[in-house]
């Protein structure tokens, strides 16, 4: 009986959330009456985000989210997906993605390229304010651009700008060293757009960003605790009539995601993010509740789950080591364990439905091909493949992490296991401090957003700064890297970043797994969470990795 052998080994490794569990087995009511709540009525039809009724004003709402944010300074804070949640409460981004994938002026009443790229003017919004009081401008747009271009981690991002020139009172030219297709998908603010948010100038001159935030966005910085909470109240003079319709908007960082889901159900806090799959086919299964999940939208790149090697140092700057480790992952018993019917399997950085896919030549599962590479590798050092395997603390991750040590040990490799918070984690791999580590990235609404953290040019040695974190530097990349970056033509850009993901598929510093699929649930009364729009009414694009808009969000009982 191999679907109870699965499940038991499932439940020994300790994968399952108490949630899924529960729903499984009861439908949900045993564990809502043992939170002590009562099971709503279910709504007619269900909330999927969006609501054609009437706002209603007012009201808190808490969200419950993954992890902490380390500031709110776009110059150094990392702005993962809880970070732009921060960000899109209390900043504005320059531009927006639209429903049907196009980028539209937001904060910026227009943003033009040059015929190749190589110059973009900025025209700013007439009439906005920055929270205190200062006038966003020219002279906004300059002073946020040149700081972010010093700043340590937006400088990165922004290394191809050459300078910034003020061409009128409300207009600003960048100048680039190189042509730069996507610069206004940046402005957007996704995951490796930091420069887009547009903080107050007199703020950027105190340089209390990091636990102060001062920007133009829907709701005014109340409260940050780390860890425990970050409360923002309603923008009385936000630039959108009528914005936002909710009083005072609160995080709540809930690392563990059976006690997020489990606040949820008690009435703790109000909606919530996730990507665990058991927690998203509980939420789908229950029509009490809100819900939508990124399975079938695709922008640019969704976020992948992945083991990431440090190609720069022992054991991983063998390849023979490398491949060892792919062949040895039984992809199929992986996602019947953890995929839980939610996410597919991987075989590079993009998912169909995007002009990136393509075929890679991705090794599959092949104990007899892992144990040859392993061979190899003995051969080359005179070594056993022995490592480190680190991940978050966590117990979804710690769960796969044991998976792993146990697939690897079946062919000869010894597998240790270290858990971290999430910011250490996260610096581990900044400093190379790792040799290797369950990751999730991606979530680029344009895959030259992955520059920084791709690009040969931004890796280095063990204690330093990088943001190639895998030290991969092969020079194909490079190469493809550029051609994306600086080619208008979709169908070369659609080549290059094929190529990109053949070459990882050769070289190995990703081991594939699964989409990442992110989720949003809401208790009865949450509406509208799923509905942005731009500034002339068009529809925006809804959630990406788990990340809405708190701006038009209403709270109907």
């Amino acid at each position: 009986m191999p679907d109870s052998m699965e499940r038991r080994e499932f439940l020994r490794l300790g994968g399952r959330t108490a949630l899924g569990v529960a729903l499984g087995a009861t439908g949900g009511s045993a564990l809502l009456a043992a939170c002590g709540t009562s099971t709503p009525t279910a709504p007619t039809a269900p909330n999927n985000g969006v609501s054609t009724a009437r706002p209603r004003r007012g009201g808190s709402l808490v969200m419950g989210v993954e992890a902490e944010e380390q500031g709110f300074d776009p110059r150094t804070a990392r702005f993962d997906s809880t970070g732009i949640l921060y960000a899109r409460t209390v900043y504005d981004p320059l531009t927006i993605i639209a429903a049907d994938g196009s980028i539209q002026p937001y904060l910026a009443e227009a943003v033009t390229p040059n015929a190749d790229f190589s110059e973009w003017t900025i025209r700013a919004r007439h009439d906005v304010v920055f929270h205190d009081d200062t006038t966003f401008d020219a002279q906004a747009l300059y002073a946020n651009l040149t700081a972010d271009k010093a700043g340590l981690l937006s400088g990165l991002a922004l290394a191809t700008m050459e300078k910034v020139s003020i061409v009128d009172a409300f207009t600003v030219k960048v100048t680039m060293k190189q042509p730069w297709v996507p610069f206004d998908v940046y402005l957007a603010g996704g995951i490796g757009g930091q420069f887009a948010w547009m903080v107050s100038p007199q703020a950027l001159a105190k340089g209390d960003l990091t636990s102060h935030p001062v920007g133009t966005g829907p709701f005014v910085f109340e409260e940050w605790v780390p860890g425990s909470h970050f409360t923002s109240t309603a923008n009385p003079h936000y630039w959108r009539p009528g914005l936002p319709y909710l009083a005072e908007m609160t995080y709540k960082p809930i690392p563990n995601d059976t006690s997020r889901i489990d606040s949820l159900l008690s009435g703790a806090i109000d909606i919530m993010h996730t990507d665990i799959p058991d927690t998203i086919t509980a939420l789908r299964s229950h029509p009490a509740y809100g819900f939508i999940d990124d399975a079938g939208k695709v922008v640019g790149e969704v976020d992948m789950d992945y083991v990431m090697l440090n190609t720069g140092k022992e054991p991983f700057n063998h390849l023979s080591a490398r491949q060892a480790l792919a062949y040895g992952i039984d992809y199929d018993r992986y996602l019947r364990l953890f995929a839980g019917g939610v996410a597919n399997a991987s075989n590079g950085p993009f998912d169909e439905g995007t002009p990136f896919y393509g075929a890679t030549g991705y090794p599959t599962y092949d104990p007899a091909k892992a144990r040859a590479a392993l061979a190899r590798y003995r051969q080359e050092t005179g070594k056993d493949l022995t490592f480190t395997l680190g991940t978050t603390s966590t117990p979804f991750n710690s769960s796969r992490a044991q998976l792993f040590q146990s697939m690897w040990d079946a062919i000869g490799v010894s597998v240790n296991i270290a858990q971290f918070a999430q910011n250490q984690f996260i610096n581990n791999q900044i400093t190379g401090d790792f040799q290797a580590s369950l990751w999730r990235q991606g979530a680029a609404t344009d895959p030259d957003m992955n520059y920084v953290f791709w690009s040969p040019t931004t890796s280095g040695p063990e204690g330093g700064f990088a943001t190639n974190f895998a030290r991969e530097t092969d020079p194909r990349i490079e190469t493809a890297l550029q051609t994306g970056r600086t080619n208008g033509s979709p169908a070369a850009r659609a080549t290059a970043y094929q190529t990109v993901a053949r070459v990882f598929a050769e070289d190995l510093p990703y081991l594939w797994l699964d989409r990442d699929v992110w989720a949003i649930g809401a208790r009865p009364g949450i509406e509208n969470f799923n509905n942005p729009s731009t500034p002339t009414g068009g529809k925006g694009f809804g959630m990406i990795s788990g990340i809405i808009w708190p701006t038009e969000i209403w709270i109907s009982s």
